[in-house]
């Protein structure tokens, strides 16, 4: 069975299920896997053809194997996924993969629906029940707030920064009520983050059986590696290597593609494409760490954080060791960081040209989030002259950023289907200052 270490090293390893549950582990660190199963390149090869739910079984078995049946897992990624994903030929072999096709048009669908029933799996088993506390710049808020609705034994408190998400985005969370509940947090999303990570590790709420559904969790991180499979089983030969482009903000689907690689998918180069707030590039290029405070608001709000909480996994992985705080007390490999990942910053000014050119030479319509991610593939591409399949994530639909988009085309976006009526919905919210003992007594 795989264990799960804290990457603060100050805690006792535990099994999937209580790295799921816990969600952060009591010193403050995130759990990673001990070690990281191997699929030879036959088995990538042989998921060729198949429906994405299944793919995402066959990812995911190989480290839930142990401690879920296969019956059971199977019937989980089944239920989870009943959506595909697009894979679109932008020119060459370039392509975009757009995450944008399920229930809240945006990637983070993928993990949220297959943690939320690996939890509601779980707790059944023990009859107990779960308050679940999520930290978000914009999109996960309202995945996870979707993918939890009327579970039962299972409340959720969503937090999100009052004035950096968009109508759209906090309609999605603040309009569905039963067991959500929404609080705009008069801050930055690092405030959200700092207030969910220290709710954690207060004994004073222990009695709550707090969890998390933020990528902190490695159950969120878990389900974003099949997509990977996914694009490389239907678009690469079993010998060639491809390139993935993914938009960065708290690193976690940087990490999904990671633990891919790590579990043998032949991945290149990964480009990590952050906005304005460039701690990461800037990390690789020194050798030295400094996180944004406050962090800056860019047109990619999802992406606005200082200090994205999955570098200490990112820094875990190639042999460091970072603390929540984002001090480095072991260094990494960052020779093997370098190889893998090429890390660039895209300013507003360049991911508004990105979605003006793109559309303009190819008819594409990307949204600020996407366009980051493929300004960085661009930027790779004038660098590095490859000729492997390379694909851009494209990680929310371009209809939850109708300003924008209309700004840029002077068009409207058509509206994804899970997001229509959203205006003439009721919405149910609380405002708080980032000041923790507010949040505490509301959580009390």
């Amino acid at each position: 069975m795989i264990k799960y270490h804290s990457t603060n090293h100050n805690s006792e390893s535990v099994n999937f299920k209580e790295a799921l549950l816990k969600g952060q582990a009591p010193d403050k660190g995130l759990y990673m896997p001990d070690f990281i199963p191997q699929l030879s390149l036959s088995q990538i090869a042989s998921m060729k053809g198949l429906p994405y739910w299944e793919v995402a079984f066959r990812a995911t078995n190989e480290f839930l194997k142990d401690e879920i049946p296969e019956n059971e897992l199977k019937r989980i990624t089944k239920e989870a996924y009943n959506f595909e994903i697009p894979l679109e030929n932008v020119f060459d072999k370039v392509f975009l993969m757009r995450l944008d096709q399920g229930p809240t048009a945006s990637f983070k669908d993928f993990a949220a629906r297959m943690m939320a029933k690996l939890m509601e799996y779980l707790i059944r088993q023990e009859k107990r029940n779960l308050l679940i506390l999520v930290a978000t710049s914009g999109d996960t808020g309202s995945a996870v707030a979707n993918a939890f609705l009327g579970l039962e034994n299972i409340k959720m408190v969503v937090l999100f920064p009052s004035k950096e998400v968009s109508e759209r985005q906090r309609k999605q969370m603040t309009t569905l009520g039963e067991n959500i509940t929404a609080l705009a947090v008069d801050g930055k999303f690092d405030d959200c983050q700092a207030m969910v990570k220290q709710a954690f590790a207060d004994p004073g709420l222990s009695h709550l059986n707090l969890s998390s559904a933020n990528s902190i969790n490695f159950g969120r991180l878990l389900p974003q590696a099949a997509y990977y499979f996914s694009a490389f089983s239907k678009l690469v030969k079993e010998r060639e290597e491809v390139v993935f482009s993914v938009p960065s903000g708290n690193f976690g689907n940087l990490m999904g593609g990671l633990i891919a690689k790590k579990m043998g998918l032949p991945v290149s180069k990964f480009i990590a494409a952050v906005n304005e707030n460039d701690e990461f590039p800037r990390f690789l290029e020194t050798g030295q760490y400094q996180s944004i405070k406050p962090s800056k608001n860019c047109l990619s709000n999802a992406m606005n954080v200082g200090h994205p909480s999955n570098l200490a996994r990112l820094i875990d992985l190639y042999g460091g060791q970072m603390d929540e705080k984002g001090k480095i007390n072991k260094m990494p490999d960052i020779n093997a960081i370098k190889k893998d990942i090429f890390s660039v910053s895209i300013s507003d000014e360049e991911t508004r040209t990105t979605i003006k050119n793109v559309y303009q030479k190819y008819g594409t319509i990307l949204e600020p989030h996407g366009a980051v991610g493929f300004a960085g593939l661009e930027r790779f591409l004038s660098q590095a002259k490859i000729s492997s399949t390379a694909i851009s994530l494209e990680t929310a639909h371009p209809g939850k950023f109708p300003e924008e988009i209309k700004k840029a085309l002077n068009l409207e976006p058509e509206i994804p289907e899970s997001m229509k009526g959203l205006e003439s919905k009721k919405e149910i919210f609380k405002v708080i200052s980032p000041d923790y003992k507010e949040f505490k007594q509301f959580l009390l």
